[in-house]
């Protein structure tokens, strides 16, 4: 289903609207089946790491590979240290304006970036930052079925990346396992919800710089948006899939933010039953 998009000035989340706390499990218009924290399926709430489980077969997995530094860095949002990271805010959005080329050989899913006001982050750079982390050689456009573009404000969405306060996030994904409470991203509904402290913090699970993790929220929530269930450590010393919930432990893996490595093997795992 397409979503009607929201102006670029700032509005108030209505609960059990697109960015609502409870996930549909409905796959985007022209999204293949196919994916921190989880959801359940068939309309249940977001699982306490976020992203959504697929009931679709999972898509052909390649012999893992080791990772390699890939040929560009997404541009930093806001330096990791510029500002604290405030615990709640007015749960109101800001839209970003910035328009994109589509990117990907396929259907190309419509998606715009909404920070919580407040944050200290700038929903046009947040925007560009995620662009390039969904257009990067190593992430999903590299598999030819997936396509993507950043559109602006007036124009309808396939879905929405918000960037929110934990006390927000914790509302839009339902968390109440405790550990979890205030540390989580996950996909409701159709909204991906990127944790403003994991935004800027990062994970102490994940060995690299803040713009790394980055990159492994938007490939995981995005990864189920376009039907990508969760996988696990395929073996000790081996990359830790996109679509591993990494934030809980890495069982002998090694920290990866990327779908695929430089080569385009897919860097998979045994799925998670």
């Amino acid at each position: 289903m397409t979503l009607v998009a929201l102006s670029a000035t700032a509005y108030a989340l209505v609960p059990g609207d697109e960015g609502g706390a409870k996930a549909d499990g409905r796959p985007p218009a022209g999204a293949q089946e196919a994916p921190d924290g989880e959801a359940g399926d068939g309309g249940s709430a977001p699982d306490p790491q976020g992203g959504q489980r697929s009931t679709a077969p999972a898509s052909p997995s390649a012999v893992p590979a080791q990772p390699a530094p890939g040929p560009t860095s997404p541009p930093a949002a806001q330096s990791p240290a510029a500002t604290a990271v405030p615990a709640s805010g007015p749960g109101t959005f800001k839209g970003s304006g910035t328009v994109g080329n589509a990117q990907g050989k396929g259907p190309a899913l419509r998606w715009r970036v909404e920070v919580e006001e407040g944050s200290g982050v700038d929903p046009e750079a947040a925007a560009r930052s995620i662009e390039a982390i969904l257009g990067d050689p190593r992430g999903w456009t590299r598999d030819p079925a997936y396509g993507f573009q950043l559109v602006g404000a007036g124009q309808p969405v396939d879905f929405t990346v918000k960037i929110a306060t934990p006390t927000t996030t914790n509302r839009l994904c339902d968390v109440v396992t405790p550990e979890l409470i205030g540390e989580t991203n996950c996909r409701a509904g159709h909204t991906v919800v990127v944790n403003l402290k994991r935004w800027q913090e990062g994970s102490p699970q994940f060995d690299g710089p803040v713009e790394e993790y980055r990159a492994l929220i938007i490939n995981h929530e995005v990864g189920h948006e376009i039907g990508r269930e969760h996988e696990t450590c395929p073996g000790p010393g081996q990359p830790a899939p996109a679509m591993m919930q990494q934030i809980k432990g890495l069982l002998g893996c090694k920290a990866n933010a990327w779908p695929h490595d430089v080569n385009g093997t897919y860097l998979s795992g045994p799925r998670v039953p």
